[in-house]
């Protein structure tokens, strides 16, 4: 069983054509879809759980602990992150900045300090 023959329906895309037929296109007329009101667009993203695109409330941003104290220099550490908060716990009770509880440690660790034998 064979199929109508189409082949002599189609166009021939290699043909040399100046202008190509295109009669048969047209545009379509313009639609206005009617406004619809907030309210109902609200009611109907609520029903359907969909995502609210307002900003979300900004939580308290961590207190920076900047002063001019002279220090200069950085130095970067890895630690354990229970270190880290011990480090940061003991700067905020202390009213330090992380430079004076470092120079405070030392201190302490120099004044302790027993020379090898």
């Amino acid at each position: 069983m064979t199929g109508p023959d189409i082949s002599s329906q189609r166009a021939d895309p290699f043909a040399i054509d100046a202008e190509p037929d295109l009669s048969g296109f047209k545009p379509r007329p313009a639609q206005r879809t009617p406004a619809v009101a907030r309210a109902t667009i609200r009611e109907v993203s609520e029903e359907n759980n969909f995502p609210s695109r307002e900003a979300a409330t900004k939580s308290k941003p961590k207190s920076q602990r900047r002063r001019i104290t002279g220090r200069n220099v950085q130095i970067n550490i890895k630690a354990k992150q229970e270190t880290v908060d011990r480090l940061i716990a003991i700067a905020d009770r202390r009213g330090w900045v992380l430079g004076e509880v470092l120079e405070h440690a030392l201190a302490a660790l120099e004044a302790t300090d027993q020379p090898r034998t």
